[in-house]
């Protein structure tokens, strides 16, 4: 092959292999940049201010050692009672905190990652009130999971949050509680049916949780659709799982558009989620455009709201495909964080019976054996120390 291709090369004009030479060159001078006099200098700046980090290594940063922690960690089971979680969920960190201080960094590929410990410098990245402070930029892959609000800067997150910030508003959530009491009670009595006839059985809680998580936010995002819904939940758990497995301990540039079965199987799934999420919208736009309304869900709220600030100017408003891409990213935001919160508030209720009791006596006496009202809510003390519902408003406020 070698020897077909020296006539060829030979009879190429000179402008042609001038061309080439000149772009070869400029692909070594960018990777040469990007992977290694770029890190040198960062690396140099963070240590002339004081801080300690891990030593930086060509292309992969931390991901080897990283991967390598994860997978020691993970290999034996936690003990019963330690909360020390710590070293078994972030292994990496927590050993550079060991080593370098609270106030460290590490690397992720050939780009660093500072960790803050102090409250006032965190209040001042996360205020970002004179634009020093730029959001992380997600990979083209990484964009698949939800290009929208949190992912935004400047006039566009202006825009989108001003837009989204209705659908959200404490008096819409408090609509969706019934919605809320009804999956949890959907869980509880199917709970009770596979109990066996001695009163106890084993059921594990983390699948459980994770259905519970989807048939919510299914139901509130998109109401009667709920099951398309369901749909999108579960491809968007697998693209996550597929995008975890696309991060290589060697990190390749355009790695992301080889055609290897993994990529190709996350571009399916994007696929099919747009379209489903497409067709959703569409039916939802035709209905409103009929005099239809329907804001008791997300959609609706987000629709409605959307019409409402572009006034018929659609440069003021979202587009259909910004409209998908939030739906994505409620989605994504919401998919574990809920699960994992309710997963773990169990465990450590079976660690300490007695605040079971506690909270299972505090309910009881409030509500009895009546649905919850969001009024009283406020009233459960000992229940609302580990709410999750709590925390979808600071979630947003932090988009």
């Amino acid at each position: 092959m070698a020897t077909r291709a020296l006539p060829l090369l030979r009879e190429s004009p000179p402008w042609a292999v001038a061309c080439a030479a000149a772009a070869l060159l400029w692909l070594v001078a960018w990777t040469l940049e990007w992977a290694w006099w770029t890190p040198r200098w960062l690396d140099r700046a963070l240590r002339d201010q004081g801080l300690k980090g891990t030593r930086y290594r060509l292309f992969t940063g931390d991901l080897r050692e990283n991967t390598r922690l994860n997978r020691e960690a993970r290999a034996k089971p936690l003990p019963l009672g330690c909360h020390d979680i710590i070293p078994r969920v972030l292994p990496m960190l927590h050993n550079a905190v060991k080593e370098n201080g609270a106030a460290s960094f590490t690397w992720f590929g050939p780009n660093p990652r500072v960790m803050i410990p102090d409250p006032e410098s965190v209040r001042e990245v996360l205020s970002n009130k004179f634009g020093h402070f730029g959001k992380q930029r997600f990979s083209r892959v990484g964009k698949l999971l939800g290009n929208g609000v949190a992912n935004h800067e400047g006039e566009k997150w202006a825009k989108h949050r001003r837009i989204l910030n209705p659908a959200f508003h404490h008096e819409k959530i408090k609509r969706m509680l019934p919605v809320f009491a009804t999956c949890c009670i959907n869980v509880i009595n199917r709970w009770e049916k596979i109990m066996s006839s001695e009163g106890s059985s084993e059921i594990d809680i983390w699948p459980e949780f994770q259905n519970l998580t989807g048939d919510v936010i299914s139901r509130t995002a998109f109401g009667s659709s709920y099951q398309e819904g369901m749909k999108i939940f579960e491809l968007q758990g697998e693209l996550a799982e597929r995008l975890v497995q696309s991060f290589q301990p060697v990190f390749i540039p355009g790695y992301w558009f080889l055609p290897t079965r993994n990529n190709r199987r996350m571009r399916e799934i994007s696929r099919e989620i747009h379209k489903i999420l497409c067709d959703i919208i569409g039916k939802r736009e035709k209905a409103m455009k009929n005099g239809e309304t329907n804001s008791n869900d997300l959609l609706g709220l987000l629709l409605e709201s959307n019409m409402r600030q572009s006034n018929g100017n659609a440069k003021l408003g979202l587009t259909t495909e910004d409209v998908i891409e939030e739906c994505k990213l409620f989605y994504f935001a919401g998919m574990e964080t809920t699960s994992v919160l309710l997963t773990w508030t169990l465990i450590v209720l079976s660690m300490h019976p007695e605040w079971q009791e506690k909270a299972r006596e505090e309910v009881l006496n409030h509500f009895g054996r009546d649905r919850p009202d969001f009024e009283n809510l406020n009233r459960l003390k000992t229940v609302s120390m580990k709410s999750a519902f709590s925390c979808i408003p600071s979630i947003f406020r932090f988009f």
